[in-house]
């Protein structure tokens, strides 16, 4: 008891650290130092540094060949300015710890600890400290950065879930959160006179109709296989000039599906209807996909792992029925190898993921170390 007691408070501290002094994405360099100062505490037997920019891998190998099994957490803050006023609260205008990367990371540490003093039966756990998941981009940095040598067997993360009991464990198999991608629309057409708008090309009237269109696509069913979610973020048509009829314009989307298979039908037909309207309206259309994220679709195998070590502990167990509808860059890793992400409630009072005045909750730190580790030994000290 005493151990466990030392151990959170241990995290606790590096939690707050993190959290005092956040970095949005690509920008987690300081981040990653103090991930690896703790590490160097607690050795692994290999650790590489500055994967796919910023990210760490921390490698703990068995006593005799094995499986390899990877547990990721993310590295990154949020653009958003922080309004609570505890000691720790972020020294940095603008940026701060609203989605509990800090407390994902604690976690992470955590399981160090634990493989540091008592390695593996056969096999080898893989950390990953991953950057760059708030924008999409760091799974796929991570990926193809040939520094990211390991084949992991199994694949496994977790997200702290404000609006559950604390402690709680939040699975389902298939896919656990949607595939979401964010649109980009430049129409450019003639500028003209606004007392003579006849002798240009203005999109105001086609960015009418591609919002009416998209609209239309929009199903939010999550239980039908067809659900879409496409909502308008920004939009700009020409400029701030009285005298002028606009000749360009553009409008920004997040798309967001239940697969990555329904992803690729909805782009293809919402490009289709920008083409089409930019054709009617005489318009040159510009079409840019940016921060893809894959669905994470849960290996059933892999999923049961999580439900064994919940159980083993009893965890309280919540098999969800339909997805979240946020998007999480684990997903490409659950397209490579046989992986699952499972939530971890953080309470039922907990402020929301990206509010101003959400902190992550410390004391279900030591509930996400203990899965992890759970985990790891049901696949690598199995007999």
């Amino acid at each position: 008891m005493k151990k466990e007691k030392s151990s959170l408070t241990l995290l606790t501290e590096l939690r707050k650290t993190l959290h005092q002094y956040p970095e949005v994405s690509g920008k987690e360099v300081d981040t990653a130092q103090r991930i690896v100062s703790f590490l160097n505490e607690y050795p692994p037997d290999e650790m590489i540094t500055e994967v796919g920019n910023n990210g760490i891998i921390a490698i703990y190998n068995g006593k005799k060949p094995g499986k390899k099994v990877l547990f990721r957490c993310e590295l990154d803050a949020l653009p958003i300015e922080e309004i609570n006023t505890f000691s720790y609260r972020s020294v940095f205008d603008g940026v701060s710890h609203k989605c509990g990367h800090d407390g994902h990371m604690a976690i992470l540490c955590g399981l160090a600890v634990e493989l540091h003093h008592q390695r593996p039966e056969s096999g080898t756990v893989i950390l990953l400290f991953q950057p760059a998941e708030e924008d999409g981009s760091g799974a796929k940095k991570v990926f193809n950065d040939p520094k990211f040598g390991v084949k992991p067997d199994f694949a496994f993360a977790l997200h702290n879930l404000p609006g559950y009991p604390k402690h709680q464990i939040i699975i389902k198999n298939g896919t656990f959160t949607c595939a979401v991608n964010s649109m980009i629309i430049q129409l450019k057409g003639k500028t003209a006179h606004a007392g003579e708008p006849e002798k240009g090309i203005n999109p105001t009237l086609a960015i009418a109709a591609i919002i009416t269109e998209f609209n239309n696509q929009i199903q939010t069913d999550l239980s039908k296989e067809n659900y879409c979610l496409v909502t308008p973020i920004y939009t700009r048509i020409g400029t701030k000039a009285y005298g002028v009829s606009a000749g360009d314009g553009e409008i920004h989307f997040t798309v967001r599906s239940n697969s990555n298979l329904q992803m690729r039908k909805v782009e293809r037909t919402l490009e289709n209807i920008v083409n089409e309207i930019a054709n009617q309206h005489q318009l040159l259309p510009s079409i840019n996909w940016v921060e893809s994220f894959q669905a994470n679709e849960n290996n059933e195998t892999v999923a049961n792992h999580i439900r064994a070590a919940a159980n083993s502990n009893d965890f309280d167990l919540l098999e969800k029925q339909f997805p979240f509808t946020w998007g999480e860059d684990f997903g490409l890793f659950t397209q490579q190898f046989p992986g699952a992400m499972f939530g971890l409630g953080s309470g039922t009072d907990t402020p929301a993921l990206h509010n101003p005045d959400y902190d992550f909750p410390d004391e279900i730190i030591t509930t996400g170390v203990t899965v992890f580790h759970t985990i790891s030994k049901q696949i690598l000290n199995a007999h």
